[in-house]
């Protein structure tokens, strides 16, 4: 079973590419979210590890389903389960710039290879709990892919 991660460069490019597939007019398979919402929620979520983005406090209950849930997607390789409850901060629900949504998302996915690179990842995510190297590329990856394939690319 091949685990694809956005420390790959191969992935990297697959996930680059298909965002230069969107287009102003892709329509959701699911969601409530349009284009430009998602490219800014998904450069969001790629500046959490990046230190850009602090995500909130959340209670142990919260914390012990995250890790359960990171732990479930890894041994299965399974995606990420549609209108799944995201932090607050993440949510994105006004109007934004096509283009500049593009571009930041694909300046965004730049900066995370190269935090990667100099091995500047952090330790530890809110939900997740402790976090190696390899979680971060493989949960961001299928973040990425998820919300991709909700735009069909």
């Amino acid at each position: 079973m091949v685990k694809k991660s956005l420390h790959n460069p191969e992935c990297i490019k697959e996930i680059v590419d298909r965002i230069h597939h969107l287009t102003q007019n892709s329509q959701p398979a699911w969601g409530k979210m349009d284009v430009c919402q998602m490219m800014r929620h998904c450069n969001q979520v790629l500046q959490v590890p990046l230190g850009k983005i602090k995500l909130p406090e959340i209670n142990f209950l919260f914390t012990a389903i995250g890790i359960v849930t990171k732990w479930e997607i890894q041994v299965f390789n399974n995606g990420i389960p549609r209108n799944m409850p995201t932090f607050q901060k993440l949510i994105v629900n006004f109007e934004c710039d096509f283009k500049e949504e593009k571009e930041n998302l694909l300046k965004t996915l730049e900066d995370y290879r190269i935090c990667f690179q100099h091995k500047n990842l952090p330790d530890h995510h809110v939900l997740f709990g402790k976090m190696k190297e390899k979680d971060w590329g493989f949960l961001e990856y299928k973040h990425l892919h998820h919300h991709l394939k909700q735009f069909n690319v």
